[in-house]
């Protein structure tokens, strides 16, 4: 028996062995090894070449010194003897070795009394007066040198030609060269583009992870009415937001349209806001008739608005007063565009942030007015509103979908991109409210990690190269598309490796903050942040070191940084130029890691 399991043990062994040797056949195949061209000549002299450009980068430039010297030449040789006039032998002259021949005939060129250690080429200069070069030269330590050069096939004529020989020398200090100079520029830009990305990347990732971590949304769990309803006050409160937003827009740009008028404006609604706040959270009285309370709650809405207005008019100022120390900062102009650039991340962050604030809002009242349905009404009761609710939370889901499919595909027809999607909701609602029984509890919480996953998966699945493609169409070629491309890809990055640390903490603080019941918002506050900040810390800055080193790819599609100047310089087969970035990206990154060591050793 226990020769046929080792007789069994070892056919299965052999055949893994066969398997793996297929599978790794096959992948040669399908990647086209070729060991041989390792040893071609031609692609071995290539690789030589570039090695040693890599190897001699354009750090420092000198001033040069030239010294022209030239000779004439016959090609072909004339009838009768060559007449070459004597040069100066006291300055620096040349030699040649015939002073003819034909096309494709070699001569030697030997030059004296030039400056020791200097080179340069040697052209040939046809009556045409273009510049063929046909060798290069070097000078020893006597300011001599000797070359063998072939001579161009050119049509035959009658009088000379001129062999000319440029010697150039080093003179003065070194100073650096253009290549370093453009690529310090482009380095300093790589790094502050990891940065805004890294940065903008944090806001978003960090309440995402939460959302995302399965041990504090598993726990969620709601009826049937205050999910649907949930759903509901945040698709009417974004709605309404968007629409707000939108005319009180066009009411700032079109009352306030001056700065006088802007910051008389502003102070006008901080004055009224502060004063409604005073007013409606007032505790003097300790009851209030219901018509009072309806006054309160319309003052409170109007505070809202006056806020959303509030927020124009600051986006306005902000920019309007950026565009103007733009002109009067002279070297300092970065701080008026920062200013500005502030301003329009404040208009265009406006309609989101009341968005989410009111979606969040109505999304909470309505899911308590749930909570009431559910405990106040019967079985029966409470079954008959849930499918109402579910279908119509399902036909304006589908809805939205239709929306976008419409959009995406330009289908122009109601039925198919409205109608059918509102239907199939309205189904799929209805046989959810049926299958679940008044008193089930919908883990809304495991839906929104599951959605919140794939989304993050998604993002995550895409290389910020293909982003910043797309966002040089929509921002143009420049570090602002690759900023762009690097902070989505930040987003799903981080939001990942946040939510796995938040999986990952213990659960004794966060049992006993929640035992004190405690809200969500609190038990984040309490149990879960003080565990995670010294791993978000150390992700932040471990994500900025590669953001800095994703940059230099992105810049091959035009998404700025040392990667735009490598990619073009690697494209002129300028390898001299190229080892110059490749060797600022070499020095950042290690001086990344050691300041990422320094400030984990200090502060995590």
């Amino acid at each position: 028996m226990k020769k046929e399991r080792s007789l069994i043990k070892s056919i299965l062994i052999g055949l893994a062995i066969a398997l793996a040797i297929i599978v790794y056949a096959y992948g040669f195949k399908v990647t086209d090894v070729n060991f041989e061209e390792t040893s071609s000549e031609i692609r071995l002299t290539q690789l030589t070449r570039i090695i040693r450009a890599l190897a001699h980068p354009d750090l420092i430039t000198y001033e040069q010194k030239e010294v022209v010297v030239e000779t004439p030449v016959y090609l072909p040789c004339p009838e009768g003897e060559v007449n070459i006039p004597e040069p100066d032998t006291t300055s620096p002259y040349i030699k040649l070795e015939p002073y003819c021949g034909d096309g494709g005939d070699y001569i030697i060129v030997r030059g004296y009394n030039l400056v020791p250690g200097t080179k340069g080429p040697i052209n040939f200069i046809p009556p045409s007066g273009t510049t063929l070069q046909i060798g290069n030269f070097e000078t020893d330590a006597n300011g001599k040198f000797e070359e063998r050069v072939k001579l161009p096939k050119r049509q035959p004529v009658s009088e000379a030609q001129t062999i000319r020989v440029i010697a150039r020398s080093n003179v003065g200090t070194p100073s650096p060269s253009n290549i370093v100079i453009a690529t310090i520029d482009k380095i300093i830009e790589t790094i502050f583009l990891a940065l805004l990305a890294t940065t903008f990347g944090i806001f978003i990732a960090v309440p995402m992870s939460f959302l995302a971590a399965r041990n504090l949304m598993s726990d969620i769990k709601s009826p049937l009415t205050s999910v649907t309803l949930l759903v509901m006050g945040w698709l009417i409160g974004i709605s309404f937001a968007l629409i707000t937003t939108r005319y009180i827009a066009q009411f700032s740009n079109h009352y306030f349209d001056t700065i006088l008028y802007q910051l008389g404006g502003l102070i006008i609604c901080v004055l009224a806001i502060w004063l409604i706040l005073r007013w409606t959270i007032s505790k003097e009285e300790t009851s209030i008739s219901s018509v009072m309370k309806a006054v309160r709650t319309i003052a409170m809405l109007f505070a809202v608005l006056l806020v959303i207005l509030t927020m124009y008019l600051s986006a306005r100022i902000l920019y309007e007063g950026g565009q103007f120390l733009m002109g009067i900062l002279g070297p300092l102009d970065f701080l008026g565009l920062f200013i500005a650039q502030s301003g329009e991340m404040l208009r265009i962050a406006t309609p989101v942030l009341a968005s989410l604030a009111a979606g969040a809002i109505l999304g909470g009242i309505f899911s308590n007015f749930g909570l009431l349905i559910a405990d106040r009404y019967s079985n029966r009761t409470v079954k008959l509103i849930n499918i109402i609710l579910s279908m119509i939370t399902g036909a304006a889901l589908f809805a939205l979908i239709g929306a976008l499919i419409q959009w995406l595909y330009l289908i122009d027809n109601l039925i198919e991109t409205f109608w059918i999607p509102v239907a199939v909701g309205a189904f799929l609602g209805a046989l959810i409210a049926i299958k679940n029984s008044a008193n089930d509890l919908v883990p809304i919480g495991i839906v929104i990690y599951s959605i919140m996953r794939t989304i993050l998966n998604a993002i995550r699945a895409i290389e910020p190269l293909i982003y910043v493609i797309i966002f040089v169409v929509w921002v143009g070629i420049g570090p602002f598309a690759g900023a762009l491309a690097l902070t989505l890809h930040t987003i799903a990055a981080l939001a990942k490796l946040f939510s796995e640390q938040v999986e990952s903490i213990s659960s004794g603080p966060l049992e006993a903050v929640t035992a004190t019941g405690a809200t969500r918002v609190q038990t984040i506050v309490y149990a879960v942040v003080p565990q995670i900040i010294p791993p978000y810390i150390s992700f932040t800055l471990y994500r900025w070191d590669i953001n800095v080193r994703m940059s230099t790819i992105i810049g091959f599609a035009g998404g700025g940084g040392i990667g735009f100047l490598l990619i073009q310089n690697i494209k002129l087969l300028d390898y001299r130029a190229a080892a110059v970035q490749i060797l600022a990206i070499a020095i950042v990154v290690a001086s990344m890691d050691y300041l990422s060591s320094a400030l984990r050793k200090r502060f995590v």
